[in-house]
């Protein structure tokens, strides 16, 4: 980040990593749980680093979401308030939620792999057994060569 510049949405002051588009799992998790509309929504990805979002992000999304089919929405009016549009999951967004979620292992994987190495531990036992037999990582290279 350049001096001077405030962080753009979702960003802390930190290095923050998250996957593309992260925003529409966490959208769909919650829609899974129970039926929403947007400020709800909105509050409950706070849970999942969107401590700062502007609301304009959140609608775009759900807006997208429902081209793709994967939510839909519909009006609710209430005795006490304006109407509101409240969001519910579709079968395809199920779907893709689980695409996600297996996704998101794989992801979890590789970090999980990342840290270990970054803290000195074994990425796995079979790694460490092969070099405890003399079988490291250099020896079978030499045996490509």
């Amino acid at each position: 980040m350049s001096e001077g510049k405030e962080p753009r949405e979702g960003q802390r002051s930190g290095a923050e990593a998250r996957p593309k588009n992260w925003l529409v799992p966490v959208i769909l998790l919650s829609l899974r749980e129970w039926n929403s509309y947007g400020y709800e929504l909105m509050e409950r990805a706070t849970a999942f680093g969107f401590e700062a979002m502007n609301p304009g992000t959140l609608y775009r999304t759900l807006r997208q979401m429902e081209k793709d089919g994967i939510v839909e929405s519909s009006w609710e009016t209430s005795k006490g308030g304006p109407a509101r549009r409240m969001y519910s999951i579709t079968d395809t967004g199920v779907d893709y939620l689980d695409f996600w979620a297996r996704s998101l292992e794989q992801y979890q994987r590789t970090m999980d792999s990342f840290f270990r190495l970054y803290t000195g531990r074994p990425l796995r036992q079979e790694e460490s057994g092969r070099e405890e037999s003399g079988q490291s990582r250099g020896d079978h290279e030499d045996e490509a060569s």
